[in-house]
């Protein structure tokens, strides 16, 4: 395990898992995941619900945005978490200098008013989404749709956390949306980093041993 200092520039990722077990975003114990997995931690970026984190976190998104080497024109945020997170990670980026269109999409379509399932900038040029985790990938093949159909490009795809667990194969989830769709995925921190930050906490080591026989299992 690299247990090494970040590179520099990338100390964010370590300490975005120290702002996730803060918040009690990212908790420790026994939890049940989607794939009926016994997981030894939870990842609940629905309890950034409060002015303070969620602007703490559109920080983290707007520096994983940046550093990612990503090129992108427009952020878009699938509905319904993706709004939020896109529209805080404008207003963050923007506050570093990189003034950026944003829009989301409505789950159904409105038939009155300006109509269609778009708001916001008009989807052009190169089109990050951003969300809060990856699953089944479903979110983000609707999002590529939408982009694809409106003249656009795909450019990536951002995430909170990636687990680094295996999805329906060998890959992870987000390895696999990224073949499927031939777009890269990228994430504020990934499991490595979550070690790496707990070994540093005495206060948190021993969630260690059973995060990593959880990887032995299931780390893609």
């Amino acid at each position: 395990m690299d247990t090494a200092r970040p590179a520099a520039g990338q100390e964010f990722r370590r300490q975005f898992v120290d702002f996730a077990i803060r918040t009690g975003v990212l908790r420790f114990g026994e939890f049940r995941t989607k794939a009926g997995r016994l997981s030894p931690y939870f990842f609940n970026a629905g309890l950034f619900h409060d002015g303070a984190s969620l602007g703490e976190l559109s920080r983290y998104y707007a520096q994983a945005a940046l550093a990612s080497g990503i090129g992108f024109d427009l952020i878009f945020g699938p509905a319904y978490k993706g709004i939020t997170l896109a529209a805080a990670t404008a207003v963050a980026l923007a506050q570093l200098g990189h003034n950026v269109p944003f829009s989301y999409n409505r789950k159904e379509a409105k038939d009155h008013g300006e109509g269609g399932s778009i708001v916001g900038a008009p989807l052009a040029g190169r089109v990050l989404i951003i969300d809060d985790v990856i699953s089944a990938g479903t979110s983000v093949r609707e999002s590529e749709a939408m982009i694809r159909a409106a003249g656009a490009v795909p450019a990536g795809v951002l995430i909170a956390l990636d687990r680094q667990e295996r999805g329906q194969g060998a890959l992870s989830a987000a390895q696999e949306v990224s073949r499927n769709h031939g777009i890269p995925v990228t994430a504020i921190a990934t499991l490595d980093d979550v070690v790496a930050t707990l070994r540093e906490r005495p206060d948190l080591n021993d969630r260690i041993a059973a995060i990593e026989e959880y990887r032995r299992q299931y780390g893609a």
